[in-house]
């Protein structure tokens, strides 16, 4: 019995290119006759059978995009999934959305689960466990397997793949900035831990915006938050403490929490204590008193990313019958602008 020969090996024997055989075998016009009768002839001979599962695996498309988010509570998250599913639908693309709990395993596994055939890419924000590990084989993997990836507002720069992200370290000091041109000077800090990219840079650009007006850093106005059960108590202590009259939160929940701990101790918010935060959800625009946020459109962002692999996945289609293309990824950046209300004065 003859050995079973792939496209590769006839290639390989012929010193010609795959995309050579395969056309030669399905007797394309685009191939010399002397070309094609050679390896159909080799072929023959060797009984070469195409594999339809391969050959389905690669022409298959399923035109659905696996979204893996780290959380809900977040109004930010909602508002870039409804972006996505706009662009996904005007393209005729359905969604599949899964959460990781900010957990690695359960993001590892909503990959894996996904990526069996369900899905032909994804768009994903990294969870705080895999942001701490730091360990993106799974991710790594799919990208192996031909799935293009689009990592949104929580990014790693260890994965070569399309971004779409707001400029976290400008939009933070701009806050801190307008803060500060208010007469301002003690601006506590309510942050993430600092494994989780967004805090990191909104740390980094609240820490330079004192640095570049002159006033002493001071990391004793910095509450990390690990455990949002407990963050409150945190808080009041801060504001116990410390004669501070502002604090800048990386999200809105952190800001509703310093002003509820704020009115707890009898202090007003604007007059004595100003709050400024990060994401323009529902709960900035209907808190009391409002909340003066940084935008980060979420909507603008999914549309953005959406659009990023859809384009990645029909180039890929295009580009099928060339066995190289480099790869060029693109990192976009979306606009943020400060929306002032009520919790500034």
């Amino acid at each position: 019995m003859k050995r079973k020969i792939t496209l590769k090996q006839i290639a390989k024997e012929l010193d010609v290119s795959i995309s050579t055989v395969s056309k030669s075998l399905k007797d394309s016009p685009e191939i010399s006759e002397d070309t094609k009768l050679k390896i159909q002839a080799f072929a023959r001979m060797y009984n070469y059978k195409p594999n339809n599962i391969a050959l389905s695996l690669k022409n298959r498309k399923t035109k659905t995009i696996g979204i893996i988010i780290p959380e809900i509570v977040h109004h930010f998250f909602a508002t870039v999934i409804s972006g996505i599913e706009q662009v996904a639908n005007e393209n005729g693309y359905n969604v599949i959305i899964c959460l990781s709990d900010e957990s690695f395993d359960k993001e590892v596994i909503n990959m894996e689960m996904l990526a069996n055939g369900s899905i032909d890419g994804f768009i994903m924000s990294l969870s705080k466990e895999t942001q701490l590990k730091a360990d993106y084989h799974h991710i790594t993997e799919a990208i192996n397997q031909g799935m293009p990836v689009v990592m949104f507002d929580r990014v790693t720069n260890d994965i070569l793949c399309d971004k779409v992200i707001i400029d976290d370290k400008k939009a933070a000091y701009d806050a801190v900035q307008d803060l500060i041109d208010k007469g301002m000077k003690k601006i506590a800090l309510v942050s993430t831990v600092d494994y989780v990219s967004v805090g990191k840079l909104r740390t980094d650009g609240y820490e330079k915006a004192l640095l570049d007006n002159d006033i002493p850093f001071n990391k004793n106005l910095i509450i990390k938050v690990e455990d949002m059960d407990h963050c409150g108590e945190a808080i009041e202590k801060l504001l116990l403490d410390r004669a501070i009259d502002a604090v800048f939160a990386v999200n809105e929940l952190f800001a509703v929490i310093a002003i509820k701990a704020a009115h707890k101790m009898g202090l007003n918010v604007p007059e004595d204590l100003s709050v400024v935060a990060f994401t323009d959800g529902i709960i900035s625009q209907f808190s009391t008193p409002t909340i003066t946020t940084v935008s980060q459109d979420g909507i603008k962002m999914g549309r953005k990313a959406a659009a990023m692999l859809i384009d990645r996945l029909q180039k890929e289609e295009a580009e099928e019958e060339h066995e190289e293309h480099e790869e060029h990824y693109r990192t976009e950046v979306i606009e943020t602008h400060l929306i002032k209300r009520d919790s500034t004065k």
